[in-house]
């Protein structure tokens, strides 16, 4: 059985930043709402694609947002209701939308045996950081570090500098967009799709993801697609990153369709469904 699983921002939902300048307003709707306000879209195409997908294989939300975060989008309640997704880059895992409170144990478990103390991992980003650049500053679900940054501002080859200090110490970094992230190794989205892979009894599966914290779960993948834009895309142009990963043809909002497209036609191939393919 296929699995189907996907980041989710800048991915298949976008942001009034991310979503690109010349997108007509009537090809969307609100992914997600906060007092009234929209803050993510996802485009009406994408999501008569991802209903599809859903009806027929499992499809798994893998996010770095929090709980509190993952929650807020609204279409995963209202829309497509996945049975299992993945939130805080894998510390946890949602059945039915509950929390995975064993799977969680486990992983902060680990966390504490190979990683060392979070003090001293923001300690090493510290000493490159400068508050002129530094936006915020959070610790999440006491798992792993968010900065927002002003990214012109930040020196990007002294903040990568020290990924080999701080992979000694256990941890992880990347450069989201305007984010910093610091993540301990043992939370990492491939060990909590294989670990979901195994309790949805798939044998099989396609991922999508368009930054270096999803790079593990495209690595794991049997198929994997990008969106042209983001850290991998970058990655891959300018020759840092090599992979099997495809692209797609078109960036911001339009490219969750040619990534759901992807899928769809894989599906197709397989037999696993017939539909009639739509161009947009």
């Amino acid at each position: 059985m296929l699995l189907y699983a996907s980041d989710l921002d800048q991915t298949l939902i976008y942001s009034e930043r991310s979503r690109g300048m010349d997108v007509d307003d009537r090809v969307m709707i609100p992914a997600e709402m906060v007092d009234g306000r929209v803050i993510s879209h996802i485009s009406i195409r994408a999501l008569e694609q991802l209903r599809e997908i859903a009806g027929s294989i499992p499809f798994v939300p893998v996010t770095t947002r929090v709980l509190e975060l993952y929650h807020r989008i609204h279409i995963f309640r209202e829309q497509v209701v996945p049975k299992y997704a993945i939130t805080s880059n894998g510390a946890h895992i949602l059945i039915n939308g509950q929390v995975d409170r064993e799977w969680h144990e486990q992983i902060m478990l680990d966390v504490r045996r190979q990683s060392a103390p979070p003090a001293e991992a923001i300690s090493v980003f510290h000493r490159v950081s400068d508050p002129s650049w530094i936006i915020r500053e959070s610790y999440w679900e006491e798992t792993f570090f968010s900065v927002l940054v002003d990214r012109e501002m930040m020196p990007d080859e002294q903040v990568m500098a020290i990924l080999p200090e701080l992979a000694q110490l256990g941890w992880g970094l990347s450069i989201q967009g305007r984010k910093v992230y610091l993540v301990p190794f043992p939370v990492s989205k491939n060990r909590a799709i294989e670990h979901v892979k195994c309790m949805a009894g798939a044998d099989r599966v396609i991922a999508s993801g368009d930054s270096l914290l999803d790079r593990g779960l495209l690595d794991y993948a049997d198929e994997a697609i990008a969106p042209a834009h983001g850290e991998l895309y970058r990655g891959f142009r300018n020759g840092e990153l090599q992979g099997k990963y495809r692209f797609t043809a078109r960036s911001g909002i339009r490219a969750a369709e040619d990534i759901l497209q992807f899928v769809l036609d894989i599906m197709n191939r397989e037999g696993i469904m017939n539909y009639e393919r739509t161009e947009s």
